[in-house]
């Protein structure tokens, strides 16, 4: 699968709810580390201010936006979610998907979605403790 594929993938989960950016940068982060028939990795992540980041997620959504696939609402916390079109492409591309994958993709975006910020990043330096390094979140 393709990082634009597995991006509408992870956008097509939950019901297609936005996702903010920090639960971005954690379910492809997770994606990559944890799911090995996805072809990946598809970013290279790096310890950052609150764990694993790479701008690379956000140059894909961009890319993304720009053919209308994806929108990213702008004012108070920045988020992103699949068009119409994006979603159909995205639960296309879970579909394809070998069944325990697809599951673990929905599951994994369900999950980064109903956990608050620092439940979220705790987890992450709970199970992924190199991510803390750089760290700027305390909690």
């Amino acid at each position: 699968m393709d990082r634009a594929d597995l991006v509408l993938a992870g956008l097509a989960t939950d019901n297609c709810a936005p996702l903010t950016p920090v639960q971005a940068q954690k379910l492809f982060f997770l994606l990559d580390q944890c799911a090995s028939n996805l072809d990946g990795p598809h970013w290279n992540f790096a310890p950052y201010d609150y764990g694993p980041f790479d701008a690379g997620v956000y140059r894909e959504m961009e890319s993304l936006a720009r053919e209308g696939l994806v929108s990213i609402r702008l004012g108070g916390v920045r988020c992103f979610l699949a068009t119409d079109e994006g979603a159909r492409r995205g639960k296309a591309a879970l579909a394809s998907l070998p069944a325990d994958t697809r599951s673990y993709v929905e599951q994994l975006g369900h999950w980064v979605r109903s956990l608050t910020f620092p439940q979220l990043v705790s987890a992450i330096y709970q199970a992924f403790p190199d991510m803390r390094a750089n760290s700027k979140f305390v909690g």
